[in-house]
């Protein structure tokens, strides 16, 4: 089981804003999953290979060409708008 000292650690190191009396608390459940991993460690995984994501797509970026933007195009962007003004879309400001 973890310590009150390491669980406190733990909640430093995580960010998160832990009282006196919650530390029982997480020091059951923290040890638990840790207690898990310990569990899952004990698989056999030789020969098995490592993976970064189950999909196993590699590269999927799509070719960064210029479109053009068809006759009309604008107007009809135009008129979806809320507000414009000379032409342009009109936002909020930022600052």
């Amino acid at each position: 089981m973890l310590s009150p000292d390491e669980v406190k650690h733990i909640a430093l190191l995580s960010r998160i804003g832990l009282k006196d009396d919650e530390v029982p608390r997480y020091q059951k459940d923290l040890s638990a999953v840790f207690d898990f991993f310990s569990e899952l460690e004990k698989l056999p995984t030789d020969g098995i290979a490592p993976i970064g994501h189950i999909t196993g797509r590699t590269d999927v970026m799509r070719q960064d060409n210029e479109e053009s933007f068809e006759s009309g195009g604008k107007e009809q962007v135009m008129k979806n708008a809320p507000d414009t003004k000379d032409g342009f879309l009109k936002v909020k400001s930022v600052f």
